[in-house]
């Protein structure tokens, strides 16, 4: 067995890089905006030095705990449409042959090159009336007129589960292809069909990396902007576009830093608690 070593200096000199990079590319202007929410607004759009509850207690007021409930609701429920595509995808990816398997990846990659503007933009098209997928239902005798299916929930929805696919076929790749295949050879050969294999087998050994995909697509478009302010309507926001909303245009920058910092508390809470009833889940079984 290898022994451990005291750190030398050169591991600390390694280690300092990065911590000296969160330190001041988070912490410090995370700090910043813990003292801003305490801040006192001011007429003109200007804030002063202070120590105020006042944009904390607003956090309390319907209005936001609704939107809050919202922004939840809609990132779970892209969490569980990523994982309910990406897992059965990247499985059946990682049993191709070399030439198709190479050819899917790249496409998968590809997208990530795409940003959230091109993203946002593209399916505005796509779901809008004057050139989406309702003109093509028309051509092909579908139906008599073409509709706009934005801006609306599905709309937003489609979005951040589009944008967050390639992010949780890679957390789901690496795990996937170290899966022996002789695991679900086995079962196959005691009579199980191949997609039995796959629910009994697969997906309880790989229970692990599905949550770890769902909580990445989850914290990820809890942070997405432009999806919801292009693809919804008002009551389709997300709590990142109320936070710009406050800071830009309404220029209360004070409520728009205890919003932030609500919003990074909560993915935190969120994340917690998947991990913990996960953790328990593997524990009783």
């Amino acid at each position: 067995m290898s022994e451990r070593r005291d750190p030398t200096p050169a591991t600390y000199g390694v280690l300092a890089i990065p911590i000296a990079v969160l330190a001041v590319f988070f912490l410090i202007p995370f700090g910043m905006i813990v003292a801003t929410s305490f801040y006192r607004r001011i007429q003109g759009g200007f804030y002063e030095p202070a120590f105020e509850v006042a944009s904390w207690q607003r956090l309390l007021s319907d209005v936001f705990l609704e939107r809050a409930a919202f922004s939840i609701g809609i990132c779970l429920l892209a969490g569980a449409a990523c994982i309910a595509i990406a897992f059965p995808f990247t499985y059946f990816l990682t049993r191709m042959r070399r030439r198709p398997h190479v050819a899917l990846l790249i496409l998968v990659l590809s997208a990530l090159s795409l940003s959230e503007v091109i993203v946002a933009f593209t399916w505005s098209v796509l779901l809008g009336r004057a050139a989406g997928i309702s003109n093509i239902l028309v051509w092909l005798g579908a139906m008599n007129e073409p509709v706009a299916y934005q801006p609306s929930f599905i709309a937003v929805l489609l979005g951040l589960s589009y944008i967050a696919f390639p992010y949780c076929v890679l957390t789901l790749y690496p795990s996937l292809t170290r899966l022996d295949r002789e695991v679900t050879e086995a079962a196959q050969t005691l009579g199980a069909s191949p997609w039995r294999t796959f629910w009994t087998v697969v997906v309880p050994i790989s229970r692990p990396v599905i949550m770890a995909g769902f909580l990445l697509v989850f914290v990820f478009t809890l942070g997405s902007y432009l999806i919801a302010a292009l693809l919804g309507r008002p009551e389709h926001w997300t709590l990142s576009v109320f936070i710009s909303d406050q800071a830009s245009f309404n220029a209360n920058v004070p409520f728009a830093s205890a919003m932030a910092i609500f919003l990074t508390a909560l993915s935190l809470v969120v994340v917690g608690v998947v991990a913990l009833i996960e953790s328990r889940t593997r524990r009783v079984a």
